[in-house]
């Protein structure tokens, strides 16, 4: 079964591109069934890759593989979980004073469409595509007989799979464990919600962006927007902040994160509430309150490239007034969650906010995503993460 490409299209797939998108698709012969491997070629007929069809999705074949003799079993999905143990766990040999981590990162462990953390001895996974979830079975068992976690649970709840025809559930599909569980962060404990939290309970890829909060927050008053279940703001407690204020919209992440500034002990140093973080950020400016440090860490703004402009306008917002309200010589971690929101397009709108504030800006560091998250060379939508810390004068 192949697919054959249009005219002008396939240089992005030669460059480890692992995506085909149904409008670069010319011709499909052999009539491939959803979910069934195809091989793909471009227009002059120079073979691409094989990878796992769907044609109800707008990604019709995401590629596993560059060569045509490797084949597509069980062996081969095994083998792609070992290699991306392997990786995991020298990183968690390397953060001892961490439990967990992303262990499957997608298609930038080359599992195209499947999700797994690491959240101490339970396992939560994610089957997002058509393609991979006929090899969920296999990959999980392959999991299990690596890691040996406790558990293994399903969040496959997630909108996107309805796109993929398939249907929504969350369940155990090894063992059992109470929800929510304990892992322990930069040496802090955090509780990780895996059966109501987002997404898959806990967002791991900011846990060395919290931890580099350290010398900034002692003695510090603190704002936290977006503060989700606590982590950066438990973080800047623990670092020594003199008070934290952490806001949310999400009454639930909020009980989520009073719970772990209690297990923490900075219960009392941090206050909790409940609000939309642009209406605070501008009540705040408003009665000219001041902070030392502010941490900005929204969801994504935009999911597309369409909406980017719109998405622009909504950190411009949130960081002009973040600045406003930080003292001469504070301190903005703000960070963006979107691909669609390149590296110097969210540094271009932060200097246009800066500028709307009449501040300066000195860049302190310039963080990404951690190493259990890999960026795959050819694939730059697995370079999402945005992290900057700013010295506001």
């Amino acid at each position: 079964m192949m697919i054959f490409l249009q005219k002008g299209r396939g240089s992005r797939n030669r460059q480890g591109h692992p995506w085909v998108y149904r409008t670069e698709i010319a011709t499909v012969e052999g009539n491939p069934q959803p979910g069934d491997i195809v091989e793909v070629y471009d227009w002059r007929g120079k073979f691409l890759g094989r990878g796992y069809y769907n044609p109800a999705s707008m990604i019709t074949v995401r590629l596993l593989t560059s060569s045509r003799e490797e084949p597509i079993d069980a062996d081969f999905f095994r083998e792609r979980v070992r290699q991306a143990w392997s990786l995991r766990e020298k990183l968690l040999a390397g953060e001892p004073e961490s439990d967990s981590c992303r262990v499957i990162f997608g298609e930038a462990d080359f599992l195209p469409g499947f999700i797994a953390d690491k959240f101490g001895d339970v396992l939560v996974v994610q089957s997002l595509t058509l393609g991979i979830d006929r090899w969920q079975e296999i990959i999980v068992d392959e999991l299990i007989r690596l890691v040996k976690p406790r558990a293994v649970y399903a969040r496959n709840d997630q909108e996107v799979r309805q796109l993929e025809g398939l249907p929504l559930y969350s369940r155990f599909l090894f063992g059992e464990a109470n929800s929510p569980v304990v892992i322990r962060e930069n040496g802090f404990p955090f509780l990780v919600d895996f059966v109501e939290g987002q997404k898959t309970g806990h967002f791991l890829d900011q846990r060395h962006n919290r931890a580099a909060l350290r010398p900034f927050a002692s003695g510090a008053r603190v704002l936290d927007c977006f503060c989700h279940t606590g982590g950066f703001s438990v973080h800047a407690a623990r670092y020594g902040a003199k008070e934290v204020t952490a806001v949310d919209i999400s009454p639930h992440a909020l009980t989520v994160a009073r719970e772990n500034a209690r297990l923490n002990g900075v219960e009392e140093r941090l206050h909790l509430v409940e609000a939309n973080a642009f209406d605070f950020l501008r009540e705040q400016d408003k009665k000219g309150e001041k902070y030392d440090l502010v941490i900005l860490d929204p969801p994504a703004f935009t999911k597309s490239r369409s909406t980017v402009a719109a998405a622009a306008r909504g950190y411009k917002e949130i960081n002009l007034r973040a600045m406003r309200i930080l003292k001469r010589g504070g301190y903005l971690v703000t960070c963006s969650c979107s691909y669609h929101m390149t590296e110097p397009e969210f540094l271009a709108v932060v200097e246009d906010a800066a500028r709307d504030a009449k501040r300066r800006l000195q860049l302190i560091e310039l963080r990404r995503q951690p190493q259990d998250h890999p960026v795959l060379i050819g694939y730059p939508e697995s370079h999402y993460l945005k992290c900057f810390i700013f010295r506001v004068l």
